[in-house]
Formats: structure tokens, sequence, C-alpha cells
């Protein structure tokens, strides 16, 4: 049976699409799916070389090596994406998962995940939304999709994990003060909250640490989930979704209640290395 669509791009029509962070993992989950749904695909990545070796794979329009830091980048990666086709989406996705607590977590990893996780979607945020003004006024394209990959983590306190929950959350704000400031111009902006998802960020968290360990506690997720439901939100006006949606009542419960919640840390934390354990000598 096909699967439903919520927004298809006609044939007639095609509008182009960036995915930063897009040579592996939930990123190239995302710029496959955009790819299936008619998108020219741009797949860029701080890799490079990588980037083109999964836009050959995948299909994809193009590649190209970028820098989510800089936002000069940004306007030169709209360019590039508005030169396959008038942009249609934007996506925010590339990402660093460095653990550590708020004492113990270096400066530079601390520096890395707000200038990635927070600044970087900002930078391509403001660069995607100057396309579609852009493209708007010369009446070529009309309106387009912002989809930033955010976390489960955005929604409560995350021993571990802080700085980067920190990120997630400021990104989370980001997203829907933007889906609101762009209401009324065709733009529609978009977060998904994933549980851990099985990728190179979680495997490289310290082993047995308090971060991943919580991230195992829950419920992992594939690429495809999160990129299915991030993609599933385009054409709609939902700004964003959290992916198990039962694990996202539970962070908004410890966000509400943080000194009962995290209690049970310890608990989740045991669980959640007894997990990584098995899962290590089943692989």
């Amino acid at each position: 049976m096909t699967r439903r669509r919520r927004h298809e791009i006609p044939a007639h029509a095609p509008r182009s699409a960036v995915v930063t962070g897009a040579a592996g993992g939930i990123g190239t989950a995302i710029a496959a799916e955009l790819v299936e749904r008619g998108y020219r695909v741009l797949v860029t990545d701080l890799d490079g070389v990588a980037a083109e070796a999964t836009a050959a794979r995948i299909g994809a329009a193009g590649a190209a090596g970028y820098d989510v830091t800089d936002p000069a980048e940004a306007e030169t990666v709209t360019t590039l994406a508005r030169d396959l086709a008038p942009l249609g989406a934007w996506v925010a996705n590339a990402g660093v998962g460095f653990d550590g607590t708020t004492t113990g977590i270096s400066a530079g990893h601390a520096r890395a995940l707000v200038e990635i996780n927070l600044l970087g979607p900002l930078w391509g945020a403001r660069a995607a939304v100057a396309a579609y003004r852009e493209q708007a006024l010369a009446g070529t394209a009309h309106g387009g999709e912002i989809g930033v990959t955010a976390s489960l983590s955005a929604l409560g306190p995350v021993p571990g994990l802080s700085v980067y929950a920190a990120s997630k959350a400021g990104v989370l704000s980001l997203t829907s003060a933007l889906a609101n400031e762009v209401r009324g111009e065709g733009i529609r902006v978009h977060a998904v909250n994933p549980d851990g998802v099985d990728t190179a960020l979680l495997r490289g968290m310290e082993p047995g640490g308090q971060g991943q360990a919580l991230v195992r506690s829950g419920m992992l997720v594939t690429p495809e989930q999160v990129a299915d439901a991030l993609v599933g939100m385009f054409g709609t006006s939902r700004v964003y979704r959290s992916v198990p949606a039962w694990r996202a009542a539970m962070m908004r419960l410890t966000g509400a209640l943080p000194g009962p919640a995290l209690r049970l840390e310890p608990a989740l934390r045991a669980f959640g290395a007894k997990r990584a354990k098995a899962l290590g000598r089943n692989t």
C-alpha cells in the first residue's frame, strides 16, 4: 500500500531543498525522504566529500561542503540550491552531542554545542527566510518550509547532557518564535524532537556515562522515523512533534517537577547502562 503524503511537490513545479549534516544518520534519511517527495535536494555537510557520496547514493541533485557556524556560508548554500530550482525547504539538521556535566564539560565542547546546535539553525533560517522573501517579490515562488532537528531533551532537564539539552531547548524556542514571526508569508516552520537515535552522535558519548545511559533508558528511534515525522509536518501549521509522544509527556513532567522527577534519575541511569551493555553483547 502506498503511504499517503501530506505534502507533495507537483512534478511541473520542482523546488529545491537544503539538508545540513546530511552525509549520514538522520540527515541522510531526511534528504532521501525529500528526494522521494520530488525536491531537488542539495546534500550539505562539513565533510564535503561524504556529502557528495551520499548525494550520489540517494539520487540528490547536488552536494556541498558547509560549515553551519558561518552565516556567510548559509547565504552561499541558498544560492547553490536556488540554482537547482526555487528554494522550497531548508532543514537544519547538523548537530553535535557532546556529553558532560555543567561543570565538567570542556569550554570547547560547550561553545561548539551552542554554535552548531543553536546558532547553526539560526543562520540557516535567516538565509532561508531571505530567499523565500526574494522569491516572493520576484514572483518565482511563494513561501516554503523550514525544518529543524531538535531533541526530546529540549523539553526537560537531562543531567550529564545539560549543555546539549540547553542548546536544543534554545533551538526549539527559536523555532516556535520564528513560526509566529513569519506567519502570513507562506513560510512554515517545524521542529522534530526525537528520543535517542542510534547514530554516531549517541555512540560518541562517553561509554557508560550519565548522559548516554539516560538516553538509552528511553526508546531508540530510527533515522527514518525522525525523517518521516519532520517532513510529514511540511505543508501544515504544526510547529513541532515529538517521537515518541509518550516520552515527551515524561520529559515535560521532569521540566514541571524537576525535584521529584529527578529523584528517579539513578534508577533510569542504571536501566540505561544495563541496556547499553546488553546491546553491546548483541552486536
